[in-house]
């Protein structure tokens, strides 16, 4: 079964109004499930940690029912490798004051160009601060595909950690994540990887990819401004952490420092209750597509987020159609509808003759949303020579997004 535009619509308070929302990689709306839990929290378990009455111990047990969900979520082995922080930016920062600890000067640390600037800037300054040495890899300008072997003659150089995105926030693409790993881990390298901008549109499997470390943010996908990182417990059991001397030794809360944002914890809860809903009122048809590998509630998020790549799929042809009837416009990344699956609905472009302000500015007047600039992926725009221009133009659809929106927008772009 194919999802329902208007049932998943009506989850979203906020798309009631009349605006087209194409911000999303910028960050979703929130779905009603995720509201609902925020409010509830706030007013029926507002307390803080470790207390021995009931609004204490009622807020524990919801910071837990989050953490066990969101472990079931990513596929973790147990809700302890799950930790929450402010944003994937933040918490990324911490782990690498951690982990540089354990490095030597002269280590390599390896980078690439197609990232996010946090899971660039706090490998950067770690390296400075430790001595290490810092290998970029390129990627392929034409379709902004990551360079494999570049990437292949960086792992030469046996670096101590990969980081590495999952899907670029400026330009679409999906990186062979299990693919990288798998040759990072045989170079005895680390695995970081940036995961906030696939996570609203396709599964994620920690265990499958073997990786060691996972980051997303709630915001990216339906629930409030909220980080979490996936690491394999033994390795947050034995990295350093900063924290205050009361505070819990063991991970996760060695990580999660001062009191945490137990109203937005329960945000995420709603957030993947909404992705629980999703996969049980769509579900014919999926259930023989994962081969028995997942049962309970993880099954029900990875039909979910299935559904959610098959219908993206549909946003992600209009889109395209719609922006190669454009004159004098530039797209960049993939283009090749049968290598859509190497990518998420998120197009960047540029328009000859204007600005990428003058155009979003146009879009807004339509109540079209979508973003301009460099979106913190500095070393795209950089690459791309596109930096001191103004940067990119982007769009972005999610599943609660409509062909006939798409439609619009590309009436509102051809005004141009």
């Amino acid at each position: 079964m194919i999802l329902d535009p208007a049932t998943v619509r009506s989850q979203f308070p906020a798309l009631q109004r009349p605006v087209i929302f194409l911000d999303n990689p910028g960050g979703t709306q929130i779905a009603r499930t995720s509201l609902d839990q925020i409010q509830r929290y706030l007013v029926e378990a507002n307390a803080n940690h470790g207390g021995a009455f009931a609004t204490s111990q009622d807020s524990d047990c919801r910071v837990g029912n989050a953490r066990s969900a969101m472990a079931e979520f990513l596929n973790a082995s147990r809700p302890e490798e799950i930790v929450f922080g402010p944003n994937m930016t933040s918490l990324t920062f911490n782990i690498s004051r951690a982990l540089v600890r354990t490095f030597q000067p002269g280590d390599t640390l390896v980078v690439t160009r197609l990232d996010h600037d946090a899971n660039i800037s706090p490998w950067l300054l770690a390296a400075e601060d430790r001595g290490c040495h810092i290998r970029w890899v390129d990627f392929h300008a034409e379709d902004c595909t990551l360079d494999m072997e570049d990437l292949k003659t960086a792992l030469e150089e046996k670096p101590r950690l990969v980081a590495v995105g999952y899907a670029s926030n400026a330009v679409g693409t999906v990186n062979p994540v299990k693919e990288i790993t798998r040759l990072a881990h045989a170079a005895g390298a680390l695995v970081y990887i940036d995961a906030v901008q696939y996570a609203p549109h396709g599964p994620i499997d920690v265990t499958d990819l073997d990786c060691d470390f996972l980051v997303c943010s709630a915001y990216k996908f339906f629930g409030p401004h909220l980080g979490i990182l996936y690491g394999r417990y033994d390795l947050l059991d034995r990295l350093p952490a900063y924290r205050v001397r009361p505070a819990p030794s063991d991970p996760p809360g060695k990580f999660e420092t001062g009191t945490g944002n137990f109203e937005h914890y329960c945000g995420l809860l709603g957030a993947l209750e909404y992705f629980q809903w999703l996969g049980e009122t769509f579900e014919q048809g999926q259930s023989g597509k994962y081969g028995g590998r997942y049962t309970g509630r993880t099954l029900t998020f990875k039909k979910a987020l299935s559904l959610v790549q098959s219908y993206e799929i549909g946003l992600s042809r209009a889109l395209l159609e719609n922006l190669l009837e454009v004159p004098g416009l530039q797209l960049y990344g993939i283009t090749d509808e049968d290598r859509f699956d190497c990518r998420v609905p998120t197009f960047s472009f540029t328009v000859k003759g204007w600005t990428p302000r003058q155009v979003a500015e146009r879009l807004a007047s339509y109540n079209i949303n979508l973003w301009n600039g460099n979106f913190y992926a500095l070393a795209v725009t950089e690459r791309l020579g596109l930096e001191n221009s103004g940067g990119l133009v982007r769009v972005g659809a999610t599943h609660y997004n409509t062909i006939e929106e798409v439609q619009k927008f590309g009436e509102a772009l051809r005004t141009l």
